[in-house]
Order: structure tokens, then C-alpha cells, then sequence
């Protein structure tokens, strides 16, 4: 996968600066990340189109997914230019103003997105495990490579970056002698367990008994809470977003990038037809159930 990386912060982070981070998070792919999930993507930067996004001249989209190192928090604006111009491309953002507010470096949050990206492109993955107030219930736990554990970093060639999870971490057995997370720092004598939480970090999941999208972090973990406000900002950027609106994503995405065309109009800027993309609709096929049962097999 080759992950394209455009630097819109109007010089906030000059191209010096992310050629560094994206350096420290290449080598974190390829030695640290890609050994344990044996999958492997390069991060790349691409040419600027100037101080604004430019909708006409797009020379920087020509990767499998993209990360935008974006100014302040104009979703709306952030959201309706990469659908109007790489709509279906796996997409991530790197907020400044959010990355000041959460009091680390830039490139703790960009190595965060940059391996989301490459575990679950598409945000459409979950995988069964407990509950984490009441383990003999299950949930659908949110594919995230960084959440549970997102308050730890470690230095790469000088240039932080963030802790992730190991693959053991989404098995429901604790294995003899098994590392879940990479730092596999201990926490009160422990090291993480599988579906577990790491003090400042969160995880989220469907819950099919409330049937709703929940979000947990430790008990009085104010560091958790923190994080979780100052991301919620950034509303559908937020990839656990995706996980949320489920079928009705889209809709929500064309929505915000209508609406930033309409402000563009409004105010005079440049600003093409705004593009909708709608879901087609589908019609129901003609299935039936086979078997139905609370419990899988193996699973309690």
C-alpha cells in the first residue's frame, strides 16, 4: 500500500519537518508494526498544490489511501475536499490545532492514523470479544491498531511515535508468555490483556444488547476523558466515526461536503458543483436463515 501524504498546514509544519516524521513512521511500518501484523505500506509525500487545496490541479492524490495534514478543525471543508476530489480512497487527517490541544507531537497522532489506515483501510472491521464491565457478554470491538493504548509513545531516529496493539491483543484467551502491545509496558505490576485498556486510552464497540456504539475507558482515567473531547472535534474525520454511522456514513460525509461548497458559494470563493454521492439503492435478496444462536461455538 502506498499511503500518499499532503501537507496543507500553510506552513505550520514546513516539508522538512514531515519528511522527518514520515521517515520515523516508515521505519516503524516496516520494522516494527509489519513483523508482527505481516503487512506492510510506505508513506509518501506528494507535491504541493499551494497555499489552499486546489480542485481542479490535484497532483498530490495518487496513492491507495491519504493522509491530509490539515489546519485548525474545518471539517466540513477537510471532509467536502477529499470527496469531491478522492472520494472511495481510505482516508485519514492530522488536526494541528487538535494535535496542540492534546499536548504531544504531531507525529504521535500521525503515526496513530497512518496505522489504522494500513490495519483497516476501509473501516468495515470488527472482531468479537467481551464486554469490557461484564466479560461473559459479547461485543463487536472496533478494528483499532492504536486506541486502547494511544496515551503511550516511543522515539523513533529522535521522533516520537505511537504505541499499537499486537495481534494476540483481539484473541479472547490471554496466551503463556504472549505480548499484546508493542511497548508491553506494565501498568500496576500488568501488561495489557486482550480487548483490555491502557491508562489515557479508550476502546469502542457495537453492543448488540443496547445496540448501540459505546466507548470506555478506565474508571477515573480524566486523561482518557480528555482525549476522547478533543478528538470528538474533529466529528466524521474521526475514523471510529465511520464505525458508528455504519450504512448511513456516506450520506453524513455528502452532507458536510455539500455544505462546504454552499459556504465557498456564498462567500464568494471559487468552489465547483457540489457532488453528492448518494448510496444506490439496493433491493432486498432472497434469503433465509439457516441457524440462529446466542453463543458461537467455543465462545461463552
Amino acid at each position: 500500500m502506498l499511503i500518499s501524504v499532503v501537507n496543507h498546514t500553510s506552513g505550520k509544519l514546513s516539508d522538512e519537518k514531515v519528511q522527518e516524521g514520515i521517515r520515523a513512521v516508515n521505519r516503524q511500518i516496516a520494522h516494527d508494526f509489519k513483523p508482527h501484523w505481516h503487512v506492510d505500506a510506505e508513506l509518501r509525500l506528494e507535491g504541493s498544490v499551494g497555499k489552499k487545496p486546489d480542485e481542479e490541479r490535484l497532483p498530490e492524490l495518487r496513492g491507495d489511501a491519504i493522509i491530509y495534514l490539515w489546519n485548525g478543525v474545518n471539517v466540513d471543508d477537510a471532509l467536502g475536499f477529499h470527496e469531491t476530489n478522492a472520494a472511495g480512497v481510505p482516508f485519514g487527517f492530522v488536526f494541528t490545532d487538535l494535535v496542540k490541544e492534546l499536548g504531544e507531537p504531531w507525529t504521535v497522532t500521525f503515526s496513530h492514523e497512518a496505522l489504522e489506515l494500513i490495519g483497516d483501510p476501509e473501516v468495515n472491521l470488527l472482531v468479537v470479544g467481551p464486554h469490557p464491565g461484564d466479560p461473559n457478554k459479547e461485543v463487536f470491538h472496533w478494528y483499532e491498531m492504536c486506541d486502547a493504548v494511544q496515551d503511550e509513545k516511543y522515539k523513533i531516529d529522535g521522533i516520537w511515535v505511537s504505541n499499537f496493539l499486537l495481534p494476540l491483543y483481539f484473541t479472547p484467551d490471554a496466551e503463556s508468555g504472549g505480548r499484546n502491545d508493542f511497548l508491553s509496558r506494565l501498568h500496576k505490576g500488568k501488561s495489557l490483556q486482550s480487548f483490555g485498556i491502557n491508562p489515557g486510552g479508550y476502546i469502542g464497540f457495537f453492543n448488540p444488547e443496547s445496540k448501540d456504539d459505546e466507548t470506555f475507558a478506565l474508571r477515573g482515567d480524566r486523561r482518557a476523558v480528555q482525549r476522547l473531547k478533543i478528538k470528538s472535534k474533529a466529528k466524521l474525520a474521526r475514523r471510529s466515526m465511520r464505525y458508528k454511522l455504519g450504512a448511513n456514513y456516506p450520506d453524513a460525509v455528502a452532507s458536510a461536503a455539500t455544505g462546504a461548497e454552499t459556504r465557498r458559494a456564498r462567500s464568494g470563493g471559487r468552489a465547483t458543483a457540489a457532488i453528492v454521492r448518494r448510496r444506490p439503492v439496493r433491493e432486498a435478496l432472497p434469503v433465509q436463515m439457516l441457524d440462529s444462536a446466542r453463543t458461537r461455538s467455543g465462545v461463552t
